[in-house]
Protein backbone atom coordinates (compact mmCIF):
# COMPACT_ATOMS: atom_id res chain seq x y z
CA UNK A 1 0.00 0.00 0.00
CA UNK A 2 1.14 3.08 -0.84
CA UNK A 3 0.89 6.76 0.81
CA UNK A 4 -0.62 9.47 -1.32
CA UNK A 5 1.37 12.00 0.55
CA UNK A 6 1.87 15.29 -1.15
CA UNK A 7 5.53 16.33 -1.78
CA UNK A 8 5.61 19.55 -0.04
CA UNK A 9 3.26 20.70 3.18
CA UNK A 10 3.28 24.25 4.92
CA UNK A 11 2.17 25.33 8.40
CA UNK A 12 1.96 28.70 9.70
CA UNK A 13 5.48 28.62 10.35
CA UNK A 14 7.28 25.46 8.36
CA UNK A 15 7.72 24.12 5.35
CA UNK A 16 8.11 20.24 5.10
CA UNK A 17 9.72 19.05 1.41
CA UNK A 18 10.22 15.66 0.34
CA UNK A 19 13.78 15.28 0.75
CA UNK A 20 16.65 16.11 -1.79
CA UNK A 21 20.24 15.47 -2.29
CA UNK A 22 21.04 19.00 -2.39
CA UNK A 23 19.73 18.71 1.36
CA UNK A 24 22.65 16.09 2.72
CA UNK A 25 25.33 19.09 3.85
CA UNK A 26 22.52 21.18 5.79
CA UNK A 27 20.98 17.28 7.22
CA UNK A 28 24.73 16.96 8.68
CA UNK A 29 25.17 19.96 9.97
CA UNK A 30 21.98 21.14 11.30
CA UNK A 31 21.49 17.50 13.18
CA UNK A 32 22.95 14.27 11.69
CA UNK A 33 26.25 14.62 12.97
CA UNK A 34 25.45 16.17 16.35
CA UNK A 35 25.53 13.89 19.02
CA UNK A 36 23.23 15.73 21.30
CA UNK A 37 20.46 15.72 18.95
CA UNK A 38 20.94 12.00 17.71
CA UNK A 39 20.96 10.40 21.20
CA UNK A 40 17.23 9.65 21.01
CA UNK A 41 17.13 8.19 17.20
CA UNK A 42 17.67 4.61 15.77
CA UNK A 43 20.20 5.42 13.44
CA UNK A 44 23.75 6.29 14.36
CA UNK A 45 25.07 10.01 14.45
CA UNK A 46 26.80 10.41 10.89
CA UNK A 47 30.88 10.80 11.30
CA UNK A 48 30.87 12.26 7.11
CA UNK A 49 29.39 13.85 4.66
CA UNK A 50 29.00 10.30 2.72
CA UNK A 51 27.03 9.05 5.89
CA UNK A 52 24.21 11.40 5.13
CA UNK A 53 24.70 11.14 1.31
CA UNK A 54 24.09 6.91 1.62
CA UNK A 55 21.16 8.10 3.92
CA UNK A 56 19.71 10.40 1.50
CA UNK A 57 20.46 7.72 -1.69
CA UNK A 58 17.76 5.45 0.60
CA UNK A 59 15.48 8.02 1.78
CA UNK A 60 15.09 8.76 -1.79
CA UNK A 61 14.52 4.91 -3.51
CA UNK A 62 12.48 4.46 -0.34
CA UNK A 63 10.23 7.09 -1.36
CA UNK A 64 9.97 5.83 -4.97
CA UNK A 65 9.30 2.65 -3.35
CA UNK A 66 6.27 3.78 -0.93
CA UNK A 67 8.11 2.38 1.98
CA UNK A 68 9.43 5.13 4.12
CA UNK A 69 8.11 9.55 3.34
CA UNK A 70 11.16 11.52 4.71
CA UNK A 71 10.96 15.38 4.51
CA UNK A 72 12.96 18.07 5.74
CA UNK A 73 11.67 20.92 8.08
CA UNK A 74 12.39 23.97 7.25
CA UNK A 75 11.26 27.83 8.68
CA UNK A 76 8.94 28.91 5.95
CA UNK A 77 10.09 32.76 6.03
CA UNK A 78 13.74 31.78 6.10
CA UNK A 79 14.18 28.67 4.42
CA UNK A 80 16.65 27.79 8.02
CA UNK A 81 16.93 23.47 7.69
CA UNK A 82 15.86 23.26 10.86
CA UNK A 83 15.12 19.40 11.47
CA UNK A 84 13.57 15.97 9.48
CA UNK A 85 10.27 13.91 9.84
CA UNK A 86 10.39 10.44 8.56
CA UNK A 87 7.34 8.03 7.70
CA UNK A 88 8.01 4.48 7.50
CA UNK A 89 4.82 2.48 5.95
CA UNK A 90 4.09 -1.46 6.17
CA UNK A 91 0.98 -2.06 4.73
CA UNK A 92 -1.10 0.58 6.17
CA UNK A 93 1.16 0.36 9.71
CA UNK A 94 3.14 3.71 9.85
CA UNK A 95 5.97 4.01 12.69
CA UNK A 96 7.35 7.80 12.30
CA UNK A 97 9.99 9.61 13.86
CA UNK A 98 11.45 13.51 13.61
CA UNK A 99 14.55 15.20 14.61
CA UNK A 100 15.63 18.94 14.92
CA UNK A 101 18.96 20.30 15.03
CA UNK A 102 20.04 21.37 18.54
CA UNK A 103 19.62 25.39 17.40
CA UNK A 104 15.92 24.96 16.66
CA UNK A 105 14.67 22.90 20.37
CA UNK A 106 11.82 24.66 22.46
CA UNK A 107 10.62 26.72 19.64
CA UNK A 108 7.32 24.45 19.01
CA UNK A 109 8.65 23.44 15.55
CA UNK A 110 8.29 19.43 16.34
CA UNK A 111 4.87 19.71 17.90
CA UNK A 112 3.97 21.63 14.99
CA UNK A 113 5.27 19.80 12.19
CA UNK A 114 3.76 16.50 14.09
CA UNK A 115 0.18 17.90 14.24
CA UNK A 116 0.39 18.73 9.91
CA UNK A 117 1.59 15.15 9.88
CA UNK A 118 -0.85 13.49 12.12
CA UNK A 119 -3.93 15.47 10.78
CA UNK A 120 -2.49 13.84 7.05
CA UNK A 121 -2.27 10.35 8.38
CA UNK A 122 -5.81 10.40 10.12
CA UNK A 123 -7.41 10.73 6.54
CA UNK A 124 -5.70 8.55 4.69
CA UNK A 125 -8.04 5.75 4.35
CA UNK A 126 -6.28 2.23 5.04
CA UNK A 127 -4.16 2.84 7.39
CA UNK A 128 -4.64 0.17 10.23
CA UNK A 129 -2.08 1.81 12.87
CA UNK A 130 0.07 4.99 13.03
CA UNK A 131 2.81 5.53 15.98
CA UNK A 132 5.97 5.63 17.48
CA UNK A 133 8.31 4.99 20.55
CA UNK A 134 10.58 6.78 22.75
CA UNK A 135 13.65 5.92 25.11
CA UNK A 136 11.30 7.02 28.42
CA UNK A 137 13.79 9.36 29.33
CA UNK A 138 13.30 11.90 26.33
CA UNK A 139 10.59 14.10 28.20
CA UNK A 140 10.35 16.41 25.71
CA UNK A 141 8.87 14.13 22.87
CA UNK A 142 6.99 12.58 25.06
CA UNK A 143 5.28 16.09 25.57
CA UNK A 144 5.19 16.41 21.92
CA UNK A 145 3.72 13.87 21.11
CA UNK A 146 0.42 14.06 23.81
CA UNK A 147 0.28 17.78 22.47
CA UNK A 148 -0.08 16.01 18.85
CA UNK A 149 -3.10 13.94 19.71
CA UNK A 150 -1.20 10.56 20.26
CA UNK A 151 -1.81 8.67 23.20
CA UNK A 152 0.33 6.29 25.40
CA UNK A 153 -0.29 2.62 24.72
CA UNK A 154 2.35 0.96 26.63
CA UNK A 155 5.26 1.32 28.41
CA UNK A 156 8.09 -1.61 27.77
CA UNK A 157 11.11 -2.12 30.28
CA UNK A 158 14.63 -2.70 28.37
CA UNK A 159 12.82 -2.48 25.02
CA UNK A 160 15.33 -1.19 22.42
CA UNK A 161 18.88 -0.42 22.17
CA UNK A 162 19.49 3.01 21.05
CA UNK A 163 22.60 2.85 18.84
CA UNK A 164 23.64 6.30 20.09
CA UNK A 165 23.49 5.83 23.98
CA UNK A 166 25.94 2.48 24.24
CA UNK A 167 23.61 0.08 23.02
CA UNK A 168 22.34 -0.01 26.07
CA UNK A 169 18.80 -1.27 26.50
CA UNK A 170 16.68 1.56 27.46
CA UNK A 171 12.49 2.04 28.37
CA UNK A 172 10.51 2.99 26.21
CA UNK A 173 7.05 4.75 25.92
CA UNK A 174 5.05 3.38 22.68
CA UNK A 175 2.54 5.93 21.86
CA UNK A 176 -0.69 5.39 19.17
CA UNK A 177 -2.32 8.24 17.38
CA UNK A 178 -6.30 7.24 17.75
CA UNK A 179 -7.76 6.27 14.21
CA UNK A 180 -11.39 7.45 13.15
CA UNK A 181 -13.06 3.93 12.32
CA UNK A 182 -14.44 3.60 8.56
Amino acid sequence: MRLNLPEKIETQRLLLQRLRYEDAEEIFYTYASKPEATRYVSWPTHQTIRDTRAFLKYAINSWQAGTDYSYSIRERNSQRYVGGFGLMNDGGKVQFGYILGPLHWHKGFATEACLVIMGLLRSVQGLHCIGTFVDAENEASCRVLIKSGLEEEARQEKWFRFVNQENQLKDCILYRLPLPSY
